[in-house]
């Protein structure tokens, strides 16, 4: 919604970023040339007075978004794993707005509770402590249950957070646009386009119903899965506004030497991050999209522990075999196959050279053969790798943004715990384990079953469906003499369907 009170925030915005100093950083980051530095610089010297003021000791970026409040902490918190686009040293600064910004009072939890609950908190828990952790978005408290005696996370969602977020979305929307328009160096960064992936993320993560539904799934998918553990949802405490989960005890990620003191193996845990991560999105279609180490915990035995469900992937079972089969392409070094493979996906149009793409695909795999383990990076290669399928035509596709974004921050995370970590090596039996299982001969027969049962369904409805081709292929017949043969086509097809599904009963009469 666009209207004056945008400009007015847009103007605080700005006047916030040139009292921080938040502009000159950017500016550097970008690399915005001179001649537009200094009429940058007089515009915004004397609209720094109008600016909000942050944080004395932060970096001058984190003070600016700090100050501006949640939708920007929580944009701030999406750059912080993009180390590509902002540098690591940025990026690493903007770590501490995952869960140590300022909370609210328990006063005002408490009340959130006892609406969205319908009970008083003293009702309901023994004990109930201050804010352990506050983000963006919620704020984590660790209780006990009155009735059970367990010890819990209480998530809470921030008093008016939908009203605040909303009305900063659609301002931040006009100054990425704004940006893009004055500023060409940072066009390249899709500002625009950044924006309102933000702002699909927010609007899952405001809902805390669904990340109780997301938790409850990922739970299911993942029970079987050696040294990974997801926390248990107590449905009953839980609502729109709340979410409460099993307390877990574990050592957080980030925190390198109390997990080298444990003895704990930090090369194993990189390789479990990764390993865990292509599985399940590969095996099970849904992925963890935030797997920050803000979000893991791991424990004394290297069981990693992953928290806060708000922003969770999806990638159907067509994609996920696409994109099985691009990573073995370049893991074997197969450039035409992965060219084909976005050809026969009609992720690029036919009308390119399928041999062109092929030869640029090259580009973006053989720089990385050859290197160093430390230097081997998947997230490098899927953004040179989009940045390709872009010049010849691919569409964005969000589900796989996503999965790229995630496999950024994973790859940081398993690289915080061993820098000399093999992406390629690590990712290899991952995705050629997915490949046996559901592009060899395996995959055919489970793909025949599901056809057979497919057909099974449609066999007592067979005979009324083929008796209403034959009275429409007459009737074509009778007008259009030269449409028989296609008429004996379709009752061809129908037989055809009918006798699989006599043959899909069979089969499932013998399992049964």
């Amino acid at each position: 919604m666009k209207g004056p009170h945008n400009f007015i925030r847009l103007a605080r915005v700005a006047a916030t970023f040139f009292r921080s100093g938040a502009v000159n950083q950017l500016m550097k980051i970008t690399g915005t040339p001179a001649y537009l530095r200094v009429p940058i610089s007089l515009i915004g010297t004397p609209l720094s007075v109008f600016g909000v003021k942050g944080p004395y000791k932060s970096s001058a970026i984190l003070r600016a978004l700090i100050a501006l409040g949640p939708a920007y902490i929580k944009f701030g918190q999406l750059l912080s794993t993009r180390p590509d686009i902002v540098g690591s040293q940025l990026a690493e600064e903007l770590k501490v707005l995952q869960d140590s910004l300022e909370p609210f009072s328990n006063v005002k939890a408490k009340e959130i509770i006892k609406r969205e609950l319908g009970s008083n908190t003293e009702d309901l828990f023994s004990s109930f402590s201050d804010s352990v952790a506050a983000a963006s978005i919620a704020q984590v408290h660790k209780a006990e249950v009155k009735d059970t005696g367990e010890v819990v996370a209480v998530k809470i969602l921030r008093p008016k957070v939908e009203k605040v977020f909303f009305k900063d979305l659609d301002a931040l929307l006009l100054l990425a646009k704004t940006i893009e328009f004055f500023v060409p160096n940072f066009r390249r960064l899709k500002p625009t386009e950044v924006v309102k992936h933000f702002e699909r993320l927010v609007h899952e993560e405001l809902d805390l119903r669904m990340e109780i539904a997301a938790a409850a799934e990922f739970a299911e998918n993942t029970k079987q899965d050696k040294n990974f553990y997801v926390p248990k949802v107590l449905w009953n405490l839980s609502g729109k506004r709340v979410v409460t989960t099993e307390w877990v005890e574990g050592i957080p990620v980030g925190d390198l030497s109390t997990i080298k003191n444990a003895g704990v193996d930090m090369e194993k845990l990189a390789k479990r991050i990764i390993k865990i991560f292509l599985t399940q999105a590969l095996r099970d279609g849904l992925f963890h999209g935030d797997m920050h180490q803000g979000n893991l915990k791991c424990r004394d035995d290297g069981t990693l522990i992953v928290m806060d469900f708000g922003i969770m992937g999806r990638i159907d079972e067509y994609t996920r075999r696409v994109y099985a089969e691009i990573l073995i392409g370049f893991l074997r070094r197969d450039y035409m196959r992965v060219a084909e493979v976005h050809f026969e996906a009609g992720y690029v149009s036919s009308k390119k050279n399928v041999n062109e793409f092929a030869q640029a695909l090259r580009s973006v795999g053989e720089p990385i053969f050859g290197m160093e383990a430390s230097d081997i990076s998947m997230a490098r290669l899927l953004a040179r790798l989009f940045e390709v399928t872009e010049q010849f035509g691919m569409e964005t596709r969000t589900e796989l943004l996503l999965l790229q974004r995630t496999m950024v921050v994973v790859e940081g995370v398993a690289r915080s715990l061993d820098p000399n970590l093999n992406m390629w090596e690590t990712a290899r039996p991952v995705v050629e384990k997915y490949i046996a299982e559901n592009l060899g001969p395996k995959a055919f027969l489970n793909d025949l079953g599901k056809l057979l049962r497919i057909a099974a369904k449609l066999g007592p409805h067979l005979p009324h469906i083929a008796d209403d081709f034959i009275k429409d292929s007459r009737r074509s017949r009778e007008k259009k003499p030269l449409n028989s043969f296609f008429s004996r086509f379709n009752i061809f097809l129908i037989a055809s369907i009918f006798l699989l599904s006599l043959v899909g009963l069979f089969l499932l009469l013998i399992k049964n």
